[in-house]
This record gives structure tokens, C-alpha cells and sequence, in this order.
């Protein structure tokens, strides 16, 4: 299985500025992320930046990377200009790895890549995993999913999707029995021939009504296949308390 890793990493953050260049155990997120990458089997890993400080960064600590346009609206944009700069085969598979998930196991990498190699009508795969508490199933920044018999997305929503008819109530929001909820886990590979076709479509009312890109491609009639992931994807940087755990761990 041949497969390229592409980490997106923005300098601009409102919650925290700078984030891919913070300090986890006296080392940059942003290498952190680059050490997982590298443990799994892609061919290449690759840093795309939108900044000279991060850019620099990286090539300190020998990372392949490739400064981006700063105006890209998406991460999924900033994949597709590597793409273009790069020159990659249509076919080929590329894996985005958000660069603030300095604990992202390199065997999800190489799941996500192996489902798409395998499923060859699907454009993207990605990866979930079982919601078991009514806390996260009510959580709109929990993405949740719903597939078919095969795999295939049939939809993402921050809303708590399926919706038990008779199980919830106004007063009763008590995790109902059975396995039927999972949420999706943020990490994509693509065949570079989707994100060319993706970059010229616009933003899809679904898209804008829930905040997902994913649902740009699902209203487009692209197939995105979802398989639980294999190992347990502990949660990326997004808050300074995030940040704060993150260090107190590797202090520990």
C-alpha cells in the first residue's frame, strides 16, 4: 500500500495563536504530530503551512514541508494546493492528519489508508467510534454518523442522530440500549482526483447549516466510506485546557 501523509498546520488560531508551535514535552504540537505520522507506513509525510515561523520550524527537526496559500477557507483546500504542488497521480491516496493531535496512533493512519486503497467506489474514508453516553450523543461538537450495511456515510450531524422515537422524552434523556450511535472521528484520506473536483464546487447548504465540510461531498454524490476505528484516538488541541492536560501528560 503506497499512501502520503499531508498535516495541515494554520498559524492563526482565535482560541490559541500560534498552536502547532506550542510546547508539549519540550517539543513543538506540530512536531509531536509529524513523530506519529512518521511511526506509520506512509511513504511520505508532509507539513503544509501557511506560515514562515512553522515552515522553519519543521525543516529544523528534518519534516518534508510545503508552504501554503494563507487565504484557504479549509484544511481540505490546503491538501489540495500540496496535491497540485506535488504533482500526485489522480488514484493516489493521501491521509490528512489534523496537526493538533500530537497522540494520533499511526495505526489509525494506516487503517484509513488501507480502507480507501480496498473500497475503490469510495472517493474518501474515514473513522468512528461508539458513542456510549448520552453526555457526548447530545454534544453538537460531537460529530455523529450514520452508515449503511456497507459503510457508506449516510449522513453526519451535530445533532444526535438516529433519534429513538420512543425512547427519548422531554424529561428522560437516559442513554437508550443497543449500539446504534457513533461519532465521528476526524481523520480523512482522500484519492487525490476528489480533491481537485472538490475545490471547484461551493459550499453546500448542508455544509453551511451544520458546519461540515464532509457534507459538501455527500451532496455531491461522492461516496465516503466509515469503518470503527481500531484503536482508541485520544481527543486533539482545540482549548487552552486541552493544552493544559496534554503537557500535564507528557509531565507526568
Amino acid at each position: 500500500m503506497s499512501f502520503t501523509v499531508v498535516i495541515p498546520a494554520r498559524f492563526g488560531s482565535s482560541r490559541l495563536p500560534g498552536k502547532p508551535l506550542l510546547e508539549i514535552g519540550g517539543l513543538a504540537m506540530i512536531q509531536r504530530v509529524w513523530q506519529q505520522a512518521k511511526k506509520s507506513d506512509a511513504q511520505r509525510v508532509i507539513i503544509a503551512t501557511d506560515d514562515q515561523r512553522i515552515y522553519s520550524h519543521a525543516e529544523s527537526f528534518g519534516a518534508e514541508v510545503c508552504l501554503t496559500d494563507s487565504e484557504h477557507p479549509s484544511g481540505t483546500d490546503r491538501l489540495q494546493q500540496v496535491v497540485s504542488m506535488m504533482a500526485f497521480e489522480q488514484d493516489q491516496i493521501v491521509v490528512n492528519v489534523q496537526g493538533d493531535e500530537p497522540l494520533i496512533p499511526p495505526a489509525v493512519i494506516n487503517q484509513v489508508a488501507a480502507n480507501l486503497q480496498q473500497h475503490r467506489d469510495a472517493s474518501i474514508a474515514t473513522l468512528c467510534e461508539p458513542i456510549d453516553s448520552v453526555e457526548v450523543l447530545m454534544d453538537p461538537n460531537a460529530v455523529k454518523v450514520v452508515a449503511d450495511e456497507r459503510g457508506r456515510a449516510l449522513y453526519f450531524s451535530r445533532a444526535p442522530i438516529p433519534w429513538p422515537r420512543e425512547q427519548f422524552s422531554a424529561v428522560d434523556k437516559t442513554m437508550p440500549a443497543g449500539q446504534h450511535w457513533f461519532r465521528h472521528i476526524g481523520i480523512y484520506a482522500y484519492r487525490c482526483g476528489f480533491l481537485q473536483r472538490y475545490i471547484t464546487w461551493s459550499p453546500a447548504p448542508l455544509e453551511q447549516l451544520e458546519q461540515l465540510e464532509q457534507l459538501r461531498a455527500l451532496y455531491h454524490g461522492e461516496i465516503i466510506h466509515v469503518s470503527t476505528a481500531c484503536e482508541n484516538v485520544p481527543a486533539g488541541v482545540d482549548t487552552p485546557a486541552d493544552l493544559a492536560r496534554l503537557q500535564a501528560l507528557f509531565k507526568e
